[in-house]
């Protein structure tokens, strides 16, 4: 049955109370072993993941999983990994040697809870089990993880981080600011849509096709965030045609599987630049 827009607070809804419950139960096994849980890092990692989020990411693993005609269940493993990894992500982000922020999510960041030494151990467990969940999707586990280590790694993900950091968005043309939007935000979005074609089994094409949809929708969606934060105020209106702009292109690269909740996703996005900000 074709999606409709009527559809999609549903979709939502049900992925994230889904993805929820599975990282739950992820973050509890193995409890109380013997060796405890020193340095409570047991604790902090629910803590930083199962604090909220609208769960985007895993989103868009399922709906890219049931365009290339799988089900959640086949993509909840790849779901689940990508919010694993977008969780240490954040709580690395947070630490006083980046970004320094002492609040996410309306709570106490995860060093600020728990103490630096923690949170770097606990960034570095929930990315080590972000790839222990890809072994879930059996015969495509090893493309997978291939997918999401080339996306979150030197070349990509933290290449983006680096460049941040490094300071390079301080007055930056939006072209700048836009390619580290690719390399950070778009890179986890187009590994997110092509580990839920892998999950269904879908061909190359279609992978091809679907990480290029990710792509496009990351960095529209890092755009509408930054518009919502007031960030980059000198190029508000080039950044507010920038996610049309790439609205229609995700839209363009899903076309081909038809009425399903991608191009949803796609116009969900650009509803964001259309909140106050």
């Amino acid at each position: 049955m074709a999606a409709r827009a009527e559809d999609l607070p549903g979709f939502l809804a049900l992925v994230r109370e889904r993805v929820d419950r599975e990282l739950g139960r992820i973050l509890t096994a193995g409890d109380g072993a013997a060796f405890g849980d020193p340095g409570r890092l047991r604790e902090a990692m629910r803590y930083a993941v199962l604090g909220g989020g609208k769960r985007i990411r895993p989103v868009v693993v399922v709906a890219a999983a049931q365009a290339a005609r799988g089900r959640l269940e086949q993509a909840l493993p790849a779901a689940c990994a990508v919010e694993l990894l977008h969780a240490y992500t954040l709580v690395h982000d947070d630490l006083p040697a980046m970004d320094d922020d002492d609040e996410r999510r309306g709570k106490p960041t995860v060093h600020v809870a728990f103490g630096v030494w923690p949170a770097i151990l606990v960034g570095d467990a929930l990315l080590t089990e972000a790839f222990a969940c890809l072994a879930g999707l059996g015969p495509a586990a090893p493309e997978a993880l291939r997918v999401l280590a080339r996306r979150a790694g030197v070349r990509e993900l933290l290449a983006g981080q680096a460049r941040d950091l490094a300071g390079e968005t301080w007055r930056a043309s939006l072209e700048t600011i836009e390619d580290i939007h690719a390399q950070k935000t778009g890179a986890l979005f187009a590994a997110a849509a092509e580990l839920g074609a892998l999950s269904a089994g879908a061909d190359a094409a279609a992978r091809g096709r679907l990480a290029g949809f990710g792509m496009a929708l990351g960095v529209a969606f890092q755009h509408a965030d930054d518009l919502a934060d007031a960030d980059h105020p000198e190029h508000r209106e080039r950044a507010r045609r920038r996610v049309g702009e790439l609205v229609v292109d995700a839209k363009s690269a899903c076309a081909p599987f038809g009425a399903t909740m991608l191009p949803l996703l796609a116009d969900w996005v650009a509803s964001m630049t259309e909140r106050p900000g």
